[in-house]
């Protein structure tokens, strides 16, 4: 049985290379397709701003003449200049369990990084760590929230079989939202001396001046991960460009804007998890799934708090706390039951020791792998 890999630069081979997820991934439960356009755009298939300054290349493995997996090489110039070191990544990866078709898989993609002159690869990203990003390792019996990833898990014997090793992993936290009312006596004392100290102007966002107010929390995003291990900033058209995707999503109770002496300097941002309404509409919005995904959002129960982001010089005073303090009350009123914070760097010792003593609980684990070619033959292997 012969196994070929040949690049993606046809409208068939682009429909082929979205179509292999619906196929291998029939019957389960748990998967929960993508956006289909939103899917398109993060391939480069249709235009996304991600791509006016990177590259991607796709691979598609067949196997006697089937499609059988697939993945994307990805050059992230952002992170070049950022880090200084030759990187590419990896991502968009499924495959049948099969090692091989895996191996020449990522034989393909190394090969493609090499003649850019990269011999060091990370992954899955898909495109980037601002976007859906690594491997399902731990928590394989639910179905994950909404932009988060999901994979068998046989993926993680495929790709530590090629050689990949872990990096960093991520975690996803969750907790019954009513727990944040009863904190932890010093958690509590943090926030009360968190007001006392900057007395904080707290509010949602404002949705009249949306694309402003966007602006605004990404920019607090960009600022606040500096030092976050493996962030590359977004650039402007990126924001712009999820400010409109994301605008009809958001629900101004599930975000909380915190201003000191006038400065927007902390947010925290909540997104309803739709992934049970996406798995209804099979990822497709039109003509009638963007109105089935809105209709009726109160009766969506469950929330991803995906991003709580505080300007560098007011971290560590407790102000994620506070930002959290306020969120509370309006998403129990919303309807709000349980959240999930994701996703935690392994690295962000602060995060999970503040999640865990909170009462959140881990309930699944993500990994980054590097590879990185240990000897000069290893090195020629493409």
């Amino acid at each position: 049985m012969s196994i070929t890999v040949e690049p993606v630069v046809s409208r068939r081979l682009q429909k082929q290379f979205t179509q292999l997820a619906w196929d291998l991934y029939k019957g389960d439960p748990y998967w929960v397709p993508p956006l289909r356009q939103n899917q398109r755009e993060l391939l480069n298939f249709d235009p996304d701003p991600f791509y006016e300054k990177n590259e991607i290349q796709c691979f598609l493995a067949f196997k006697d003449g089937k499609p059988v997996g697939r993945v994307a090489a990805i050059i992230n110039n952002g992170h070049i200049e950022r880090y200084k070191e030759r990187r590419g990544f990896f991502g968009f990866f499924e495959s049948i369990n099969d090692q091989e078709v895996a191996n020449a898989l990522f034989d393909a993609a190394r090969a493609w990084l090499k003649e850019h002159d990269i011999l060091l690869v990370r992954g899955p990203t898909n495109p980037s760590l601002n976007h859906e990003c690594g491997l399902l390792i731990d928590g394989f019996d639910s179905m994950p929230t909404f932009m988060m990833s999901y994979n068998p898990p046989y993926y993680a014997d495929l790709i530590e079989g090629y050689g990949f090793r872990k990096v960093e992993d991520l975690y996803a936290f969750w907790g019954d939202l009513a727990m944040l009312e009863s904190l932890d006596p010093k958690l509590k004392f943090v926030v009360d001396e968190a007001k006392r100290r900057f007395q904080p102007v707290l509010r949602p966002i404002d949705k009249s001046r949306f694309a402003e107010e966007v602006r605004m929390f990404l920019d607090i995003y960009n600022k606040s991960l500096v030092a976050t291990w493996g962030f590359v900033p977004l650039s402007d058209a990126e924001v712009d460009h999820m400010a409109k995707g994301l605008k009809q999503l958001v629900v101004p109770e599930l975000t909380t804007v915190c201003e000191i002496e006038g400065k927007p300097v902390g947010a925290v941002f909540g997104l309803l998890d739709y992934n049970p309404r996406i798995k209804k509409i099979d990822g497709r919005l039109f003509p009638f799934g963007f109105l089935r995904l809105l209709w009726n959002r109160k009766k969506i129960h469950r929330v991803r708090l995906m991003s709580t982001n505080i300007l560098p010089e007011f971290q560590r005073w407790g102000i994620g706390l506070v930002l959290l303090e306020r969120l509370v009350p309006d998403s129990l009123k919303f309807g709000i039951q349980e959240a999930e914070f994701s996703w935690v760097l392994e690295s962000n010792h602060l995060s999970r020791a503040t999640l865990e003593r909170g009462g959140a609980r881990k309930v699944k684990s993500f990994r980054i792998y590097d590879y990185a070619p240990t000897e000069p033959a290893a090195a020629e292997k493409s």
